[in-house]
């Protein structure tokens, strides 16, 4: 099962905002607070938010796609647009990969990851790195089955609670 990515422009914004709120809404809903997750909503998922990160020149957002129908998002970051400095030069950061929950345990991630490692690749990079909250074990162990080795970790503030993100890497 093939997906394909095609590249989000401002003119989506709206949709984007909503995808957004709903794919860390299922992600990380039943592990969270209400109050936490309206925090982050209100704070790092608005339009005026995403549309700064939209626009920044080296951030890219991708819808991922199979059958022409959305199926979740990317997000990768560049350069300066990195949430860590790892590599300068030499790595890219996935910061945002979601996909709809009635998508997810398809093979979709293992495809998503494929064309990411491409992308990267054709811009010549050598390393791709991302950021994995400790609790959620299923990505864990997919980026881990895939290669990815734990190199650091940091903080990811949701709300009033600092929770622990693995930060993982993979040579490409």
């Amino acid at each position: 099962m093939s997906v394909t990515l095609d590249f989000i422009s401002i003119e989506s914004l709206s949709k984007l905002v909503k995808l957004s709120v709903q794919t860390f809404e299922e992600t990380f809903g039943h592990k969270n607070t209400k109050e936490n997750m309206a925090w982050y909503f209100k704070t790092k998922m608005n339009s005026e938010q995403l549309k700064k990160e939209l626009l920044h020149p080296n951030s890219d957002f991708y819808w991922i796609l199979f059958r022409k129908k959305i199926i979740g998002y990317l997000k990768l970051n560049f350069n300066d647009a990195q949430t860590e400095v790892v590599n300068l030069g030499e790595s890219f950061e996935i910061e945002r990969i979601y996909i709809l929950s009635n998508f997810q345990q398809k093979g979709f991630g293992k495809d998503v990851l494929s064309k990411v490692i491409s992308l990267g690749k054709n811009k010549g990079f050598s390393y791709l790195w991302l950021g994995v909250w400790e609790q959620n074990e299923n990505a864990i162990a997919f980026y881990t089955k895939k290669g990815f080795e734990i190199f650091n970790r940091h903080v990811f503030q949701l709300g009033n609670d600092p929770q622990t993100d693995l930060l993982m890497g993979l040579k490409i």
